[in-house]
């Protein structure tokens, strides 16, 4: 939770920023200031917002605690935080008739994608793909067939499945109604 003072202040948000993860990621001040090739008192100083630091000691930071600079520059909004349920908005592609609504923004560099999918009854098995990352699968309402290397599993509302998306897999609604499933994964086309 933000204070009012940290409000006033960029200062002291940036170093209860930079805090908050530190200690989140168990590091010493000592470790994350030799990573960040600053010195320990100035990092100190950084965190309760006594100093401000340049571009380049925020970038050593950041690297030190495995994220980017924009971690701290960037304040989260309603736009690039929140899906609003009434705002989903379906497509589909020629090839294909599921329905998609993206979950997830994908702005800034994010590492997953959240995907909402609407399965027609009776829909055919997708094409078996295999692409870098993995996937995770949550069913909502219905029945998927999940197949793995050949392998099938039948999925019923409320079973998930996470699996490497190196794995030869496809997937089907096996129900008389329509299916509808969450999606998680690295962001790719379907």
């Amino acid at each position: 939770m933000v204070s009012t003072l940290e409000k006033k202040d960029p200062a002291l948000a940036l170093g209860s920023k930079i805090r908050a993860l530190r200690q989140r990621l168990k590091r010493t001040l000592d470790d994350t200031a030799s990573a960040a090739g600053i010195s320990k008192p100035f990092l100190s100083q950084v965190e309760r917002g006594l100093a401000s630091p340049s571009i380049t000691s925020l970038a050593g930071i950041a690297h030190a605690l495995g994220v980017k600079v924009q971690y701290f520059v960037d304040t989260p909004s309603e736009e690039r935080s929140v899906c609003r349920g009434d705002q989903l908005k379906f497509f589909g592609f020629a090839d294909s008739a599921n329905l998609f609504a993206r979950m997830t923004n994908l702005s800034g560099g994010r590492q997953l994608e959240a995907i909402l999918v609407k399965m027609p009854p009776g829909q055919k098995r997708s094409e078996v793909t295999t692409h870098a990352g993995e996937e995770f699968l949550y069913v909502i309402a219905g029945e998927v067939s999940l197949t793995l290397e050949g392998k099938t599993f039948v999925l019923h509302a409320g079973d998930s499945a996470h699996y490497e998306s190196t794995v030869p897999h496809s997937w089907a609604n096996t129900a008389r109604a329509e299916s509808t499933v969450v999606w998680v994964g690295t962001p790719r086309l379907f």
